[in-house]
């Protein structure tokens, strides 16, 4: 569906700028999407296929499982998972360059 509105999933990393700057760049990216004019939207595609595959679920599911709130739960943490691999994604080569810093 994303693919139909012009929805680009993909995360990219900004550069030079302050922690706090790639923080909210980690953030914003886990609930937008840049569409085909390179503009900032929110993810539609996203929220439905998360929120979408969570409450679909719950029709195979243990009854102790299959609720409203665990669907909202698993919904979230979905997101939450989002988030840590933008996080990964921006962090992970700076990360790598400092502590396989070689001397040349």
């Amino acid at each position: 569906m994303g693919a139909l509105w012009g929805e680009d999933p993909r995360y990219f990393p900004t550069t030079g700028q302050s922690f706090k700057g790639r923080m909210k760049n980690v953030v914003v990216m886990t609930f937008g999407a840049h569409r085909a004019g390179a503009d900032l939207a929110p993810a539609y595609a996203r929220y439905i296929g998360t929120a979408g595959n969570n409450f679909l679920s719950n029709s195979w599911r243990a009854d102790s499982e299959s609720g409203v709130g665990d669907a909202c739960l698993r919904t979230a943490l979905g997101f939450t998972g989002r988030m840590g691999g933008n996080a990964f994604a921006q962090f992970w080569p700076t990360v790598t360059r400092h502590l396989f810093h070689r001397k040349q």
